[in-house]
């Protein structure tokens, strides 16, 4: 049996790699772990790491072997937050998680999935993976009733729960108004040249209305810093607009904050902006490129369109003029909350196990 004050865990993610999303999942891993474990975190950038939980080791989570080596030395392999079993970003992206799944199991190390999404899996191949890898795994909470109920058919011993996103959990703002526009978009194939036509004439023209700055939030520093001047290179930005626009590329989850407390709107892509906006009480009208953002957005009251059938810019820019200066109730987010705190019993009652 292991001493559960002193067990040494190795939390697995897409942690210190630039993406403000993952390193907030991480802070609340962070809080929902038991106090006194010794840990042992995958992370790129070790300045990040070392802000977020000073005594934890770093292992390099490029370095599969490193990883690899790292499960034999833990009591547990925790895969915290994210989607991390899809193939969309990559099918290599997928072996490397089940490849942790097989070397903790072949150890005798269990495997606990906390604030997970299940897919998307494009592939049949990936599919069939995750099916047969999945029972492995010793306990599981889920972020969306989706991947809790394929999980269920795929792995039905397996003992798990559903609760809402885990960055639902962090502390709530006050929100202030008065400020920009904010943006939380990211490059995706989903939008065309005219696509983002339609969305920039949209946003210019309310822009215009309101006289207000427009603030290109960086969620993802590598994939989101460079939008505004790829736009701006194709010649996609109205003038009226261009001159109003900058990019704030934050390093902390407080210069979020700083930034939509006082934002007269948000329009969100990135599923972790639109929580982030919601937990800050702000106006929002959300993009959806992924299932994941329309069932928060419907969960938290938020209005959204999808980037698949988008509106004429006209339309586009009429609803989120209506939405502007208008910050959501304040009803249900504390229901969200609780909820989400079942990821944190279910991770904790796992770990007694051990």
């Amino acid at each position: 049996m292991v001493d559960r004050s002193a067990a040494t865990l190795l939390l697995c993610g897409y942690y210190g790699e630039k993406n403000l999303g993952d390193d907030a999942l991480l802070t609340v891993l962070l809080e929902d772990l038991p106090a006194g474990c010794r840990l042992l975190i995958t992370a790129s950038d070790g300045n990040v790491l070392h802000q977020l939980c000073p005594s934890a080791r770093r292992v390099n989570r490029r370095s599969l072997p490193a990883v690899v080596a790292a499960v034999g030395t833990v009591d547990a392999v925790v895969l915290g937050g994210g989607s991390l079993l899809q193939d969309s970003t990559s099918f290599r992206s997928l072996i490397y998680y089940l490849v942790l799944i097989a070397t903790a199991r072949l150890r005798l190390r269990p495997v606990l999935l906390w604030g997970q999404g299940l897919g998307p899996l494009h592939r049949p191949i990936s599919r069939w993976l995750v099916r047969m890898m999945l029972p492995l795994c010793s306990s599981a909470s889920w972020r969306d009733q989706t991947s809790f109920s394929v999980a269920k058919r795929w792995a039905p011993n397996l003992t798990m729960d559903v609760a809402p996103d885990p960055v639902w959990q962090l502390p709530q703002r006050e929100w202030a108004g008065g400020g920009s526009i904010v943006l939380s978009w990211r490059p995706t194939p989903m939008l065309d040249s005219q696509g983002w036509r339609c969305l920039l004439e949209a946003l210019a023209a309310v822009a215009d209305r309101l006289d207000a700055p427009v603030c290109w939030l960086a969620f993802h520093q590598e994939q989101d810093a460079p939008l505004l001047p790829s736009l701006r290179e194709q010649k996609l930005i109205p003038e009226n607009l261009l001159h109003r626009c900058h990019t704030v590329v934050p390093t902390e989850l407080s210069t979020v904050f700083e930034q939509v407390r006082t934002a007269r709107l948000v329009i969100p892509m990135r599923l972790h902006a639109l929580v982030l906006a919601r937990l800050a009480g702000c106006p929002i009208a959300a993009l959806s490129y992924d299932p994941k953002v329309e069932a928060a957005a419907d969960m938290a009251g938020i209005p959204w369109l999808p980037l698949a059938q988008l509106p004429d810019s006209a339309t586009l820019a009429e609803q989120w003029n209506e939405t502007a200066d208008q910050p959501p109730f304040k009803d249900g987010i504390e229901t969200i909350r609780r909820d989400v705190s079942r990821h944190g019993q279910r991770l904790r009652q796992a770990l007694q196990l051990l």
